[in-house]
């Protein structure tokens, strides 16, 4: 499949646009991703249409707390990231070209089946999950494009590493995204995942202005990206740059792929993380990885009754009404919030 989002340079070299890495590839070499190769001056997506998993999750695996809460998502992948996290918890795909000579696998589908099944399945909502969407880009939004024509909902599940030719082209598709911030420092995302921090920034600040629900995910490392004065400054940029309303879902690390010498996260060191972006002004912080903590239920920010319920990726309960609080009648953000 011939690729979008690219040009030519010279002696055949292309310049892949559909991520910020902006990669210029030789002839016969792939990018960063391994999976978009330079054939003789054309730029191929291997992976089109060749799913590495197909499953149907609830929508808070994603973790997506605020869109069609309870609802199936059918979710899907393809190999390959454009990152490479020592942390990656999905490697075995995520990683399989990078770390198994360039290696591809995957069941041919196409975008109708994907829309058929999800239809079938009575899902409200396809997710674009499991590893990066934007190096399955060309499949995704062409999947994408028929889901709403079904009614269906398209979320990404991403790093925030695309480029915004990419996000602007798929927006009018994508209602929903959560958004991996990794940590709140270039250091980090240097030494640790193979990128920078603005790039990721600059992909959130873009889709609150492109109107795309955004939920914000940081998987919190002992010892990495856990200090306070860091979790101050990543509460911070998403209350001034995203707005207060903005959800942020704060994850459990257990050691995995390259990272391993340091144990789980301490749940206390949740609760810390939690409170800060409570204090910064948050209305909605999650606790992610730790099922039976209060940190999993949505709370009404102006008078603190409890909406919804969870344990884990269930919802015990919702009592949003008509996208508002049944007590103080405050408006809960969010798509499709009502029980």
């Amino acid at each position: 499949m011939r690729a979008c989002l690219y040009e030519t340079l010279d002696d055949q070299e292309l310049r892949c646009n559909l991520c910020s890495h902006r990669c210029v590839i030789p002839t016969g070499k792939r990018g960063i991703c391994r999976v978009r190769e330079n054939d003789a001056g054309k730029l191929r997506a291997l992976t089109y249409g060749r799913l590495i998993a197909r499953h149907v999750d609830p929508i808070e695996k994603k973790p997506m707390f605020h869109m069609l809460p309870g609802s199936g998502a059918y979710s899907i992948a393809t190999v390959g990231c454009n990152l490479r996290c020592s942390f990656c918890q999905n490697a075995d795909i995520a990683q399989m070209p990078r770390d198994r000579d360039g290696l591809i696998m995957g069941n041919q589908c196409t975008p109708q089946e994907v829309v058929a099944d999800a239809l079938r399945h009575k899902c409200k909502s396809i997710a674009y999950t499991y590893t990066e969407p934007t190096v399955f880009f060309e499949f995704a939004l062409d999947t994408a494009k028929l889901a709403h024509g079904q009614g269906l909902k398209n979320v990404f599940v991403t790093n925030g590493y695309m480029s915004a030719e990419a996000l602007e082209m798929v927006a009018p598709y994508l209602d929903g995204a959560n958004v991996d911030l990794k940590a709140f420092s270039d250091d980090f995302y240097k030494q640790r995942c193979g990128a920078r921090l603005e790039p990721v920034k600059e992909t959130l600040r873009r889709m609150k202005r492109l109107r795309i629900l955004a939920e914000v995910t940081t998987l919190l490392i002992p010892g990495l990206n856990d200090g306070p004065r860091e979790l101050e400054a990543l509460a911070a940029f998403l209350v001034h740059d995203l707005g207060p309303e903005t959800p942020w879902h704060i994850s459990r690390f257990h050691p995995t792929y390259r990272l391993t010498d340091r144990g789980p996260t301490p749940v206390e060191s949740l609760r810390r993380a939690r409170d800060i972006g409570v204090r910064a002004g948050l209305r909605y912080v999650y606790m992610g990885n730790v099922p039976g903590e209060e940190g999993e239920n949505t709370l009404c920010h102006n008078c603190g009754t409890l909406l919804i319920e969870r344990w884990g990726f269930t919802i015990r309960r919702n009592r949003v009404t008509d996208g508002k609080c049944p007590e103080c009648r405050e408006p809960v953000y969010g798509v499709g919030m009502s029980g």
